[in-house]
């Protein structure tokens, strides 16, 4: 049997307004969106929670609430792959920290967004009074966590203290986006729709107070 052309799958609606939108915003939603409605969603889904964990800059949520949207009956499935491979990620950026610092740290501090060393030394602060909170609460809030999975193997912090603080903090997150979608999926996507800009903007906004939240949490 003949193999699908993958430049031109999918078809859909979603797939089109990929081309036509004419917001920048709406072109990268429905790039979202046309995930869900391939049968890569899953496998795209686990490659972008891996790498937003130690390098890659747009969080796994989410494409995880566009396939929680288009499957609603696997929204808790969804979230059990985006904490599986977010922690073996966080894992990753410990590996990079811990024995790739001297080779790719420069270019880590140069080009992922946000990253400076001043941030480093605050992170650093922060793990010499509690490690496993500072790294919970980088995974489960707007705080770029793949800074905290790096840092953690640059200053030495424990792996199996990187894996559980990030059991709990991402799967928290993960999960919690699946309850909500769980019981609103549908009237959230009509949300997402209508106010996606404004929800752009707030996005950009809290990834933003999570980078100054660093430097008031020693």
């Amino acid at each position: 049997m003949a193999q699908p052309d993958l430049a031109t799958e999918p078809t859909s609606e979603t797939a089109t307004a990929v081309v036509l939108a004419p917001n920048p915003l709406r072109r990268l939603y429905a790039w979202v969106l046309h995930w869900a409605e391939t049968r890569y969603g899953t496998q795209a889904l686990a490659v972008i929670s891996f790498a937003e964990s130690s390098f890659f800059p747009i969080p796994p949520d989410v494409l995880q609430i566009a396939l929680s949207v288009s499957q609603p009956g696997r929204v808790f499935f969804f979230a059990s792959v985006s904490l599986a491979a977010s922690v073996a990620g966080g894992a990753f950026g410990w590996l990079i920290g811990s024995f790739a610092w001297e080779h790719v740290g420069h270019i880590f501090l140069t080009y992922i967004p946000g990253v400076s060393p001043e941030l480093f030394e605050h992170v650093r602060e922060l793990y010499l009074q509690n490690a496993f909170l500072a790294i919970l609460a980088a995974a489960f809030t707007p705080i770029p966590y793949k800074i905290f999975t790096v840092a953690s193997g640059v200053f030495g912090v424990a792996l199996p203290i990187v894996l559980a603080a990030s059991l709990v903090g991402r799967g928290g997150r993960f999960f919690l986006v699946a309850t909500v979608f769980h019981f609103a999926g549908p009237a959230a996507k009509r949300l997402l729709d209508q106010y996606l800009e404004l929800a752009t903007i707030g996005v950009f906004v809290l990834f933003v107070l999570g980078i100054a939240a660093i430097s008031y949490l020693h």
